[in-house]
């Protein structure tokens, strides 16, 4: 796991607890990128072999729930966590673009540490998710959040319970536009965790045992 991306601490999901929301945000399960702690962006990148066993795990958790609808970005790594969770729970898989992680721009494909070298400050304002942030050369977290609203918008227009399979700041996006633009939980998230959407009880997420890798 690339260095300084400890877990936050969260409480899991109790067994037998009531949740009110209809629909839950999956982060895939882990890739090289995630363990190297390299920017992926929207690149093509596929799970190791870590979260193809956690997406399989996820595939488990996800089973009491009862989805009616299964969501995914179209990104490699969510759509192979999003086939693993299809194949146990009956569901095809529905893809929207406006799912997809944030365009990383310059930063794509390149490490942590060596972004951070070069421009700290900036960096650790894409650590703290700063509402302000934008990637150089590509998408503003401001620009993401409208997108990701408006397909979760639509998920609730479908079948409930639905689960989404996305990315780490897709996450974040979600959980602070449906907070008022003010929380500062789920900045980060285990790979293959599940996260209610409603703001009020994403500190019930069911975080299973991934480790809480930065988004990129």
């Amino acid at each position: 796991m690339g260095e300084g991306h400890e877990p936050r601490p969260l409480r899991a999901l109790l067994s037998g607890s009531a949740l009110d929301s209809q629909v839950f945000l999956a982060r895939h399960g882990q890739t090289a990128y995630n363990h190297e702690g390299r920017f992926q962006g929207q690149q093509q990148i596929p799970l190791d072999e870590t979260g193809r066993a956690q997406a399989l795990e996820l595939a488990e958790r996800a089973v009491p729930y009862g989805f009616a609808a299964l969501w995914c970005s179209p990104l490699l790594r969510a759509r192979e966590t999003a086939d693993a969770v299809a194949a146990r729970i009956g569901l095809e898989p529905i893809e929207d673009a406006r799912l997809m992680e944030t365009d990383a721009g310059d930063w794509t494909n390149r490490s942590f540490a060596e972004v951070r070298a070069e421009s700290e400050q900036l960096f650790d304002r894409f650590v703290a998710a700063d509402p302000g942030f934008a990637f150089p050369g590509g998408e503003s977290f401001a620009e993401q959040e409208v997108r990701v609203e408006a397909a979760l918008a639509e998920v609730e227009r479908g079948p409930l319970p639905a689960l989404v399979v996305c990315h780490g700041m897709v996450i974040r996006a979600a959980i602070y536009v449906r907070s008022g633009k003010g929380a500062t939980m789920f900045k980060r998230v285990p790979n293959a965790a599940i996260v209610p959407l409603d703001p009020r009880e994403a500190d019930q997420a069911d975080l299973g045992s991934g480790a809480a890798t930065m988004p990129s």
